[in-house]
């Protein structure tokens, strides 16, 4: 049975992208350039999170941060397949950036005051082996696996929701670990249907 995710949601986006797409592609921007741009706001904002103590303000725009990150993801792929400008390069630069970009991003996070490290970082570190069994699926012959629950977008969106309870003044606790937990959880889970389907795949 296929789990839906945010993940499902990803064509409706790419429509509402288009003419962003095509006005990119006029001025002459390519895909890899989009994906630096990517992983340069995720490090950019992680940094900023480190640097300030994770004031209120910034966690607050963390979830528009990471709708502008997702709108980049997607229209780098847009373009790199619409106007035949993929690579192997751009292939290695946009699976290593989400990586890099999620710990990036995520991991400033178990330095605030109240919200547990060792959570957070479990919680990147089953994202990366949720997304190495995704790009394995395609290395062993058969397809990029994106099967839920727990994918990118699924976790972004739970990261959002946390920063932005946080930046409005909600006190971290309990409730940042239970979160985390059922993630944690979940990301296992989407870990082993990725496995599984790609062998089958």
């Amino acid at each position: 049975m296929k789990i839906t995710t945010i993940y499902d949601l990803k064509p409706a986006f790419q429509q509402l992208l288009r003419p962003l797409m095509v006005w990119l592609a006029n001025a002459g921007i390519t895909p890899n350039q989009i994906t630096w741009a990517a992983l340069l706001l995720s490090v950019a904002t992680g940094a900023a999170v480190v640097w300030t103590g994770g004031a209120s303000w910034l966690l607050i725009s963390i979830p528009l941060v990471l709708l502008v990150r997702m709108a980049l993801n997607a229209l780098d792929g847009m373009l790199a397949k619409e106007y035949q400008q993929q690579s192997r390069a751009g292939a290695m630069l946009n699976e290593m950036g989400d990586v890099v970009a999620d710990a990036a991003l995520y991991l400033p996070l178990g330095l605030l005051v109240g919200v547990s490290g060792v959570m957070v970082t479990l919680f990147v570190i089953v994202g990366i082996f949720a997304e190495m069994a995704g790009v394995l699926g395609a290395a062993i012959g058969g397809t990029r696996r994106y099967d839920g629950p727990m994918g990118k977008s699924d976790r972004a969106f739970l990261f959002g929701c946390i920063a932005l309870l946080l930046g409005l003044g909600v006190a971290p606790g309990w409730w940042v670990d239970v979160l985390l937990g059922i993630a944690i959880l979940l990301g296992g889970l989407t870990l082993v249907n990725r496995c599984r389907r790609g062998i089958a795949s």
